[in-house]
Order: structure tokens, then C-alpha cells, then sequence
């Protein structure tokens, strides 16, 4: 993954998020059947999106003070 561009995991993790929510309300209304499988995939993408995003939040910030950094210094 290029570290350049931290935006995209952040919507990579919004995406796995949004998975790790909705099929568990698709599985509580019947809509889809709930399995062991689909049980810990949705677990497991809903854990690794919130870590994910909280890891291209903290790039993105620190992406941010690394050009207020560069323009603070050609002043």
C-alpha cells in the first residue's frame, strides 16, 4: 500500500466498516442467513476498518504537519 496517499485507507476502512455492520443487521432481519463464517468475517473486517482508520487518520495528520512543516521553513 502507498503510504502517500492515506485518504485511501481511510476509505478502505470506512468500506470494511460499513461490511462489518451491515451484515449483521442483514443476518438479525433474515435477509441474509447467519453463519459461523459470515459471523466472524463481519467481526473481523469491522475490527481491522476501525484500526485501519485510526492508523490512516494518524498518517493523514501527520502527512498534514509534515507540509506545514516544509512551508513554515521557505518563509
Amino acid at each position: 500500500m502507498n503510504l502517500e496517499h492515506p485518504e485511501r485507507l481511510i476509505a478502505i476502512a470506512i468500506g470494511m466498516m460499513l461490511f462489518g455492520c451491515v451484515m449483521p443487521f442483514l443476518m438479525v432481519i433474515h435477509v441474509v442467513e447467519s453463519t459461523i463464517f459470515l459471523n466472524f468475517l463481519s467481526y473481523t473486517l469491522s475490527v481491522l476498518g476501525l484500526f485501519l482508520g485510526i492508523t490512516g487518520v494518524a498518517m493523514l495528520r501527520a502527512k498534514q504537519r509534515r507540509n506545514s512543516d516544509d512551508e513554515d521553513r521557505y518563509r
